[in-house]
């Protein structure tokens, strides 16, 4: 089976200068109430931002799409028995959407691998199920491409010498590692395995995304429109390719963020994080070298940006302090700042410098949901909170028909 990469630095094309510009929004119950009518909202601020995305010569290949969604434990605990294994308490096992090669023996070898690295890890693998997948409305590229989607269950093991999990963000350290262990071994050290990417790993989120156009999403992947799975945020990204190669992994929500822009510092913030890791430990993250590099070779920069968020958030920070780390106000003439807030700046300037350029970043870890806009506000958003308690952000108005009273 033929698999379909990116081209490497050929004539006037150089990769490092890919970039992106695309349409991002997020809906979420204000309470944390969960319903399938998160997810409905959801898939109307997709296709409400088709505009913001793109497609090919054919029009029924798209750049990317998807939606992120917080675990849906009744629907996959319904699912998963069919599948012939049952799954524990909600929150006490992660779930992986995976991608894997459609040739059945390269499938096959990729999974035990991947079982074997969360048996190292001190985990347990309770199953495998194939994601049920609709590529009727799929132009001839996007299939040519397309991979096998089957999500993978882990339950919190006893643990090794390494550590067993204590609680819900220790499990996610935990994934997290079995994650890019997974990466190194298999993506980028296994023939046959380069159509392998986690397009998640999480006991908290799951994400539904692919080469894909903004109503292709709901169309290739069903079971979104099952009245039993229910959410209480969601986050939608339509992705527009400038000067880049669509790819089934490129497309968003990544694990952490939807990302609307471009980072335009990303080579050197890249080479500054690969420049760390010789430096980087963390008693959180015990034997921490196992997860480099932080940043995947060949992703893009919003992949790059996703990832190491998710050290500085996993390495023992809140969401939203590892996010204003990263892209910082601009603090230095501010003369009406509060002084707390400069002093933070300040002193996180001195950790890591800022990854800069016209972006609006909406962020989760499943538990909170946020944005933040670049530096000098280039790509503003809008957001509304509703009285019944919806909050509501995108790129721009319109994305949802709301009432005005």
């Amino acid at each position: 089976m033929k698999t379909i990469t990116a081209p490497g630095k050929q004539g006037l094309y150089d990769p490092k200068y890919e970039h992106d510009a695309c349409g991002v929004g997020f809906v979420a119950n204000l309470k944390g109430r969960k319903s399938h009518e998160i997810i409905r909202q959801g898939l109307d601020v997709l296709m409400n931002l088709r505009h913001r995305g793109a497609c090919g010569c054919e029009v029924n290949t798209g750049d990317g799409a998807g939606i992120l969604l917080q675990v849906p434990h009744a629907f996959l605990e319904k699912e998963t028995k069919k599948a012939g294994f049952a799954l524990p308490a909600a929150g006490t096992y992660g779930v992986g959407m995976v991608f894997l090669p459609r040739g059945e023996k390269d499938r096959k070898r990729c999974e035990a691998k991947f079982e074997e690295i969360v048996k190292a890890e001190g985990q347990g693998v309770i199953g495998w199920r194939t994601v049920p997948t609709v590529n009727d409305s799929l132009g001839e590229t996007a299939k040519f491409s397309e991979p096998a989607v089957r999500q993978v269950f882990i339950a919190a093991g006893k643990g090794t010498a390494r550590r067993a999990p204590t609680d819900a963000l220790d499990f996610e350290r935990k994934l997290y590692v079995i994650r890019k262990r997974a990466e190194n071994a298999i993506r980028f050290g296994m023939n046959g395995g380069a159509s392998f990417y986690v397009a998640s790993l999480s006991s908290r989120t799951i994400v539904y995304k692919g080469m894909l156009n903004t109503e292709q999403v709901e169309l290739f992947f069903p079971e979104l429109n099952d009245p039993s799975m229910e959410t209480g945020l969601a986050l939608a990204h339509s992705r527009f390719s400038t000067n880049t190669f669509p790819s089934w992994e490129r497309a968003h929500p990544y694990r952490y963020i939807a990302h609307n822009g471009e980072i335009n510092t990303v080579q050197g913030n890249r080479n500054w994080m690969r420049t760390r890791e010789s430096l980087l430990e963390s008693n959180l993250l015990p034997g921490l070298d196992r997860a480099f590099p932080i940043c995947t070779p060949g992703a893009s920069d919003s992949a790059s940006f996703d990832e190491v968020l998710e050290l500085l958030h996993l390495g023992g920070r809140s969401l939203p302090h590892a996010v204003l780390m990263m892209i910082p106000e601009a603090w230095e003439n501010h003369e009406t700042m509060d002084a707390a807030k400069r002093s933070f700046y300040r002193f996180h300037a001195s950790l890591m410098e800022p990854w800069d350029g016209p972006a609006s970043v909406a962020f989760t870890d499943g538990t909170l949901i946020g944005a933040v806009l670049d530096r000098n506000g280039l790509r503003p958003s809008r957001y509304w909170v509703t009285d019944d308690g919806l909050v509501l952000m995108a790129s721009e108005v319109g994305v949802l028909d709301i009432d005005p009273a």
